[in-house]
């Protein structure tokens, strides 16, 4: 389900709902909550509010491009040239509280998800277990949300506690809410997850893979229980997907190839974009090549952590920018198409499979979890690898994983300095884990408007 054809819907249902409010603001006016109120009735009502945060979550802002980016840049797989002048300042980590990063877009997704969360589906026209299908989405939304919002302006790799506000409510008593901490947060976006999974049915998911499901639901619990070292619930999550038989590790004959079709058989959950229908130059497509933009370029070190002949790094994936020659290791493969017409993953079973060996290895079974890697390497003609160890995990997640945003993260959550292997190049130095600066500042829009609000250290 294309998002053109669901845009359409979205537009009327949304119009108004937040046209007064100020990015920063995470509450809605009590006139703005009565009107959502009064204006919900039907399956199809319900349906547009969900396309609408689904939409909200595809802008530049967010999953459609910045997001992506500012895990590639804060790390050592890519960095900005300047050449529009986008990313420098993300590229050297150096920031003021006038970055608004992706603050308002992930609240306003949030918003979206309230709202359908908070309706009865007893009182609305359609199908219930369709309606409660669709609250599940929303709560995976709002977890999903939240956690993104966590691991950028969370203090857990800055030697603080505070996490972010966890709305709950389209509308609420709480007028300036507060951070909670770090595990608050962690517990809320587990409780949500869970719901998300009890509430869908396998029997209703999307089969575009455009929406979420319950298999997305559980692919988001491994992300996120990954990040925080809960291997039991990694294992859990992965054991459901995995056992499920729905996706596969995409053949090393089709990886290129597989990055220009919607739906592929990895593909747990894509963003929809069209030909019609895109961020067109302020998309991901043009940002990692052309003439125009081109700004964020792989680094060397990315290109030599591949073997000769990993189809990761073949010339049609990693290689010399068509437009400019100079530009060596720029991003040809993922999100290849010139239309900006690419649906943008979320989730690929093999970052499944790799949480799984992750987890595995963390619960003291490196034979199995060795054996996982090698899914990964036997299908992208690599060398298999002969030892599971954090650092072979780490390494196989950069190759496969690279230019789609996880790098950063994957870094900071292991307690790891940012590598220094360009000093030319990487403008932020190699910060050390720890360092404020792997946090990101809460808006300033939002330290005027918010009296409870407190900015993070460094700020």
């Amino acid at each position: 389900m294309k998002k053109t054809i669901y845009l359409f819907i979205t537009v009327v249902l949304l119009a108004g709902i937040f046209s007064s409010c100020k990015d920063e603001a995470l509450e809605p006016t009590l006139a703005q909550s009565k009107a959502v109120e009064g204006s919900l009735n039907t399956q199809e009502d319900v349906l547009g509010i969900l396309y609408g945060a689904y939409n909200r979550m595809t802008g530049s802002g967010y999953y459609g491009r910045d997001f992506i980016i500012w895990g590639e840049v804060r790390s050592d797989n890519c960095y900005s040239n300047g050449n529009s002048g986008r990313f420098v300042t993300d590229a050297k980590m150096d920031y003021t509280d006038n970055f608004g990063g992706h603050w308002s877009e992930a609240y306003t997704v949030i918003a979206s998800a309230n709202i359908v969360i908070a309706l009865d589906p007893a009182e609305l026209e359609g199908d219930l277990a369709v309606i409660q299908h669709y609250q599940g989405q929303a709560y995976a939304i709002r977890a999903l949300a939240h956690y993104d919002l966590l691991i950028y302006y969370g203090q857990m790799n800055t030697g603080g506690t505070l996490g972010i506000p966890y709305i709950e409510e389209y509308k609420g008593d709480e007028l300036y809410p507060a951070r909670g901490t770090v595990a608050e947060n962690k517990a809320k976006i587990m409780a949500d997850i869970a719901t998300a999974i009890s509430m869908m049915n396998p029997a209703q998911d999307d089969n575009s893979k455009e929406l979420f499901t319950s298999y997305g639901a559980q692919a988001l619990k491994a992300r996120v229980a990954t990040y925080f070292g809960d291997w039991d619930d990694v294992k859990s999550a992965c054991g459901v997907i995995i056992g499920s038989g729905n996706y596969d590790i995409i053949p090393g004959d089709d990886y290129a190839a597989s990055w220009f079709v919607d739906g592929a058989a990895n593909s747990i959950l894509e963003l929809a974009f069209s030909s019609t229908d895109n961020a067109n130059i302020n998309g991901l497509q043009q940002i990692y090549r052309g003439g125009a933009y081109g700004d964020v370029e792989g680094l060397a070190d990315l290109y030599n952590a591949f073997d000769v002949g990993d189809v990761r790094a073949a010339p049609d994936m990693i290689g010399v920018d068509p437009d400019v020659a100079t530009r060596l290791y720029t991003n040809l493969g993922k999100y290849p198409s010139y239309d900006y017409s690419d649906n943008i993953p979320i989730f690929r079973y093999e970052e499944v499979v790799l949480n799984y060996a992750e987890a595995l290895l963390k619960t003291g079974d490196a034979g199995n979890a060795l054996t996982q890697l090698n899914l990964i390497t036997a299908e992208r003609n690599a060398v298999a690898h002969t030892v599971a160890d954090e650092n072979t995990v780490l390494l196989e997640r950069r190759r496969e994983l690279c230019f789609e945003g996880l790098r950063f993260h994957d870094l900071a959550r292991t307690g790891r300095d940012i590598p220094l292997v360009d000093a030319f190049l990487q403008i932020h130095g190699g910060p050390a884990w720890g360092s404020y600066n792997f946090a990101f500042p809460i808006p300033v829009g939002e330290m005027d408007a918010n009296a409870s609000m407190v900015q993070n250290t460094g700020y």
